[in-house]
């Protein structure tokens, strides 16, 4: 209805295998090696050249050019210089040869020419329209001009066949050029073509070379490695082919500008898809949306037979055609009578047979889907896919969709890279080097795998190896064992019954809360930014580090010391509970049936499932103005972890065997010793010793051992002290009571009477 779509005689990416056009998003691009020539046309008139050159006397002139293609030289129309590059003519004895200033040494080199003399120079425009003579066919054609000419190699002359190249056929347009294709869709000259009919493309590179040796007009021969358009599918060389097909206009309404507008509305994630999508938009060529397949949807059109137009009711014939399709199926249309649609007209008009290129399909997807389902809306989201996309499926929706609606069908458009394998090729079914989801799940287990996703950083390539694996599925495991411990320890534990609120909390189960809390407004962030790699390393440090290496370690005691009843385990519990429960929901988006099973072993009364519940909202934050704050417990952390390394130093000397035999003595500055001295008795609980004692920097004796943290020295002692056999602790009361010859005095009273009192830890 807006006439933006047309039938025209363009060079297309063409498939021999395919027998069939291709897409821009179906072109991939591999090494080949090609035939590179440089061939003389010469001038059909060498005085007017010489005299534009300057070069008086030149009077058998050639024009250059340089080909990886030597099979499109039957097609070949004229040659293009750029207008403002300077060309100087070559002494080669009986000739003179014109090529781009830039690159007169490096050809001289490969002409054979010795000696570089330049017999005059020009710029290109001073050349426009001057003929030449095919160097094998009796067809004179003529020097063009274009921008599309460079000096990256070559002569800086193209030879210009617009049948086979979209900058030869836009320079073609504007010289009136004929678009002559001598190439059939299987690849061979068409019958007819001088010289070479009945040869394949390919196969007919050898003759092209031999014939124009023959002519003389042939000065170097060489093999070229270079990058070169394959068939997606078939992973075969593919060309450009001019044949009729239907396209898209990109500048008739202003789709194209209309395309790049819409692109600054969209949130790209990572931002450089952004200037990748810019990138393929600018000066887009027309989209080529015919396929010459048996397969496909068809492009339901009638054309007349004799003016080539379009039926004027196109659009009601349309509708007409996806009315039987609806109920017939798509071979509706092609095994429709004209007649029945066009009745008396019928025989004035043909039905296309061509059928639509699939990403013009897929980039309808958010009509069909978005559009049709009253559970969804329009625009999506997210669109979510690989980073070929931004010439696939991200483009072809984007300009559907501005098409039709005038705005883009996305709100987010997230690109990831590949998996490749340990060589570095991109995994791929064509390749045979993919390793099978199923395969992965059964090896590994679905969350494992999962888990690896999330933990790599999907804007760059994803390395799939053993080691990779190793890594994660020691990763799951801290994580699910977090959970483990977590759910452990709250047996007996009811949320109704026992949980106690925020306020009768003890000051490590606070902490605990707190950074929760803090984690959890990290991850969501991390989640509403698409930083899945972000959230794994959060979680992971979370668990080994906050969790397992310092929390969990030190409230062990209580759990196992304390009174079943008691405030201080219920504090624990209940820290235990909230955080377990946030974990849950923190890790169901990635590790689901793990968060599944996590939820399904909690305590309490909950929701029948993890997802049908939303991000936790008791984990209470610390007041900024706590006494036993934030800043407080990190630098507790970073006190903890001077004595450990201490600790283990002694233990590798045999000083001790664990840290429950040892007590330590820790010397510190002012600041320093009030923070340690606030935990009282309960510092050795923090450090997990048997007893732990604070004093002044400046009464460190000698054999204090200096540590990483500043204003602090350690030092460590065997503890002479009978062990507890029940919280292993070494104290001097154990003995002392004739009940429990073998118990410490707190566990007397967690066993016997009213229980320990726990304040800080």
């Amino acid at each position: 209805e807006q006439g933006v779509v047309f039938k025209g005689l363009k060079p297309v990416n063409w498939c021999f295998d395919c027998g069939s056009a291709l897409a821009e998003a179906e072109v991939e691009y591999e090494d080949k090696t090609s035939p590179a020539i440089d061939v003389a046309y010469a001038a059909v008139d060498s005085a007017a050249i010489a005299a534009a050159c300057g070069a008086e006397g030149a009077d058998n002139i050639a024009v250059v050019i340089w080909t990886t293609t030597p099979w499109t030289l039957p097609a070949s129309m004229a040659v293009s210089l750029h207008p403002e590059l300077e060309y100087v003519l070559l002494d080669a004895g009986e000739r003179q040869l014109l090529v781009a200033a830039e690159l007169a040494e490096a050809c001289a080199a490969r002409f054979g020419l010795g000696e570089l003399t330049l017999l005059g120079r020009c710029r290109g425009a001073a050349l426009d329209r001057q003929k030449l003579r095919h160097p094998f066919l009796d067809r004179d054609v003529i020097i063009v001009l274009g921008d599309h000419v460079t000096t990256d190699a070559g002569t800086g002359a193209v030879h210009t066949a617009p049948a086979h190249g979209a900058d030869d056929f836009t320079v073609g347009q504007r010289y009136g050029l004929e678009v002559y294709n001598p190439v059939g869709g299987n690849g061979v000259y068409l019958e007819g073509t001088p010289h070479f009919a009945g040869q394949h493309v390919f196969k007919a590179n050898d003759a092209i070379v031999e014939l124009l040796a023959e002519r003389g007009a042939l000065l170097h021969h060489a093999p070229y490695r270079h990058s070169y358009p394959h068939c997606w599918r078939h992973k075969t060389p593919i060309i450009f082919r001019a044949t009729p097909q239907w396209f898209i206009s990109m500048r008739q309404n202003g789709l194209l500008d209309g395309a790049k507008a819409a692109v600054a509305g969209v949130q790209w994630v990572p931002e450089w898809g952004r200037a990748r999508i810019d990138g393929m938009l600018e000066d887009r060529p027309d989209w080529c949306i015919s396929r010459q397949r048996t397969w496909g949807v068809p492009i339901a059109l009638f054309v007349h037979r004799e003016s080539g137009e379009l039926h004027p009711e196109t659009a009601r014939l349309i509708e007409a055609v996806a009315g039987r399709v609806a109920e017939k199926g798509i071979e509706a249309w092609f095994e429709l009578d004209p007649e029945e649609l066009l009745g008396d007209e019928a025989a004035a008009y043909e039905k296309v047979t061509d059928t639509l290129d699939v990403w013009f399909d897929s980039g309808v997807t958010h009509a069909c889907v978005l559009r049709r389902r009253e559970a969804l809306a329009w625009p999506a989201d997210i669109y979510l896919e690989g980073s070929d996309q931004h010439r696939g499926w991200f483009q072809s929706s984007l300009l559907t969709a501005v098409g039709a609606y005038g705005a883009a069908p996305y709100r987010t458009v997230l690109t990831h890279g590949f998996t490749v394998d340990g060589d570095g090729h991109k995994m791929s079914k064509s390749r045979g080097n993919i390793l099978p989801a199923k395969q992965a799940m059964n090896e590994l287990g679905a969350d494992v795998l999962r888990l690896w996703v999330a933990a790599a950083d999907y804007r760059g390539e994803l390395t799939v190896s053993d080691e990779v694996f190793k890594r994660t599925a020691d990763a799951y495991r801290r994580i699910r064992n977090t959970a483990r411990f977590l759910l452990g320890n709250l047996a007996g534990f009811d949320p109704a019954a026992h949980a106690l609120p925020a306020g009768e909390l003890l000051p490590l189960d606070r902490w605990a809360l707190d950074r929760a809390a803090r984690l959890q407004a990290e991850i969501i962030e991390a989640y509403e930014a698409y930083q899945f790699h972000s959230i794994y390393h959060k979680l992971h440090n979370f668990c080994a580090v906050d969790m397992g290496g310092f929390y969990l370690d030190i409230i062990k005691d209580r759990q196992y010391t304390t009174r079943a009843d008691s405030a201080a385990r219920r504090s624990a519990q209940t820290a235990m509970y909230h955080i377990v429960d946030a974990l849950a929901r923190w890790i169901a988006p990635i590790t689901s049936f793990t968060a599944e099973e996590i939820w399904e072993n909690l305590p309490g009364e909950r929701a029948d499932s993890v997802f049908l519940v939303e991000w936790a909202d008791a984990l209470p934050a610390l007041p900024d103005d706590a006494a036993m704050g934030r800043d407080y417990w990190a630098r507790v952390q970073a006190v903890r972890d001077a004595v450990n390394r201490e600790m283990e130093a002694r233990r590798a000397a045999g000083a001790i065997r664990g840290s429950l035999d040892a007590t330590v003595t820790l010397y510190g500055d002012e600041a320093l010793v009030a923070d340690l001295d606030a935990l009282g008795d309960e510092l050795r609980f923090v450090l997990i010793t048997s007893g732990a004692a604070v004093a002044p920097l400046a009464d460190a004796p000698t054999d204090a051992a200096e540590t990483e943290l500043p204003g602090l020295r350690v030092r460590v002692e065997a503890s002479a002290d009978e062990k507890c056999e029940r919280c292993w602790h070494r104290r001097a009361d154990v003995g002392s009571f004739a009940a429990h010859p073998t118990l410490c005095g707190r566990c007397v009273s967690n066993v016997d009477g009213p229980g320990e009192l726990r304040r800080f830890a």
